[in-house]
């Protein structure tokens, strides 16, 4: 058993998810070794690694910005829902950080209009499903090939961050479930299939918890999966965890293996102060979305992952960032 969890971990090391979330930390060192101030000079409200820019407004809260890139071949292969997602990824941004979308504008190249059009199809139907206006943008119909960019503006009142995770908190993810996959790609889609109104009301839960004072720390799963998202936060506030990946809520009848490299329409990894876990789970369930502790924030900054009584180091952070800036010369030539 425990060579199975040691060849998870090896898939999800290697995997191409993670590999991307690595570019993170290859970009930040490339910016920060142009700067006087290096690292430093690249901070902000909240440290670069977080869901969105958090830029304090005067008149109270945050502005928060935040922007999403497509791969080619999604965008390709799979036009309207990519630009449905243009939408959907933005505002579980935005919510993860505690706040409420206000507009988005996008930036797409298609070879045609055609080709055009089914993206901006779906980035409408997003939009009207979740309310928030596309207020502009840039298009390029006579490119090589269809690209998409999407960005978004929201507002927080209280903030939840990537920065904030404590030892001793626990580790929760809180996930819809009531969804399918877009075959044959690892996207759990919980959100074209459902009602307006429960989208709406749904991501509302993130702002709720931030205005509550039930969690300070949160990161939107992204194409990391679940686990891959946990480490990018632990590895922001500096701290590790084990995590238990039989906790993990996962859909009935899917493998492990491919639900830990899953990007979900709605999944969040929070890291909650012990004496809120039972009602930071009750706000979940009130609305179907399924929530469970899967570990323990430490102080040591290592990742495990754990099968019962087994256990197998995913990343050692002291040794080997995972997207905190390395310097280029760290950087491996590909």
């Amino acid at each position: 058993m425990n060579d199975d969890l040691d060849t998870l971990v090896a898939q999800l090391r290697e995997g191409r998810a993670f590999a991307h979330k690595r570019d993170i930390s290859d970009a930040l060192g490339a910016l920060a070794s142009a700067l006087p101030g290096g690292v430093d000079a690249l901070a902000q409200a909240v440290p670069v690694g977080d869901d969105c820019a958090a830029i304090p407004d005067p008149a109270g809260g945050w502005l928060l910005f935040a922007i999403e890139g497509f791969l080619d071949e999604f965008v390709q292969a799979l036009p309207w829902f990519a630009g449905y997602c243009g939408v959907m990824v933005n505002v579980s941004d935005v919510a993860a950080m505690g706040g409420r979308p206000i507009a988005v504008v996008d930036a797409l190249w298609s070879r045609d209009r055609a080709g055009a059009a089914e993206l901006l199809r779906g980035l409408a139907e997003a939009a009207a499903r979740y309310r928030v206006p596309v207020v502009g943008g840039h298009s390029n119909a006579h490119a090589a090939r269809g690209g998409l960019a999407v960005a978004i503006l929201g507002r927080a009142d209280a903030l939840m961050t990537s920065f904030d995770a404590r030892p001793g908190d626990a580790l929760l993810m809180a996930i819809d479930l009531r969804g399918a996959y877009e075959e044959p790609h690892p996207f759990w889609n919980a959100s074209t299939g459902a009602p307006a109104e429960r989208l709406r009301a749904d991501l509302e839960l993130l702002p709720e918890l931030a205005e509550q004072g039930l969690c300070a720390a949160c990161k939107d799963i992204s194409n990391a999966g679940p686990v891959g998202t946990a480490l990018m936060l632990l590895e922001c506030s500096r701290v590790g965890a084990t995590i238990e990946v039989g906790a993990i809520p996962r859909p009935t009848g899917v493998p492990l293996r491919r639900w830990l490299q899953t990007f979900p329409s709605f999944g969040f990894v929070l890291s909650v102060r012990p004496a809120a876990v039972a009602a930071v789970c009750a706000h979940f369930a009130s609305r179907g979305i399924a929530c469970a502790q899967v570990g323990h924030v430490g102080a040591a900054p290592q990742v495990w992952l754990r099968d019962g009584e087994r256990r197998s180091l995913l990343w050692d952070l002291a040794a080997e960032p995972f997207i905190t800036a390395r310097a280029p010369a760290e950087i491996p030539d590909d």
